[in-house]
């Protein structure tokens, strides 16, 4: 399974962002490709913490949905509500600026975040609730090329 904690699938990942441009089209979905790279940083910052989300947790999402989620071999499918702090279009997320420097920008924070001594273990997520480190590493991994997909990268 792809995870940001394994360099080559993360190299991936991060090959596949530089290849966006700010003009790239998306093959489904309401963000546009810089609003999608702001997204992407903040869902980072939201794993590390650094940007508190509304909790909307319950039983069954933190333990069936969160297995399905990660562990079953499908990609995930388009049009999933995301939290209004990291919603580019709905939400209070970051807007888009230079686009150069926002791809930088969620380029730093994946590799930040893949670190070992990131430790996201038991960092809650506002859907699955608490999570492993390993945990995060697959969703961060699952998350980002979600939304590569959504743009044909």
């Amino acid at each position: 399974m792809k995870t940001l904690s394994r360099v080559h699938d993360l190299d991936e990942l991060l090959r596949r962002l530089r290849v966006l441009s700010e003009v790239s089209q998306a093959r489904w979905g309401r963000m546009s490709a810089p609003q999608m790279v702001c997204h992407v940083g903040d869902a980072v910052r939201m794993a590390t913490g650094e940007q508190p989300v509304t909790m909307h947790s319950n039983w069954r999402k933190r333990t069936l949905l969160k297995w399905l989620v990660l562990y079953v071999p499908v990609p995930w499918p388009p049009g999933v509500e995301t939290s209004p702090e990291i919603d580019q279009v709905k939400g209070s997320g970051t807007r888009p600026g230079e686009f150069a420097a926002d791809v930088a920008r969620a380029e730093s924070l994946l590799r930040r975040a893949a670190r070992p001594e990131a430790n996201l273990e038991g960092r809650e997520h506002p859907v699955f609730g608490p999570m492993s480190h390993a945990e995060w590493m697959r969703w961060g991994y699952l998350h980002t090329d979600h939304h590569l997909r959504q743009f044909g990268a």
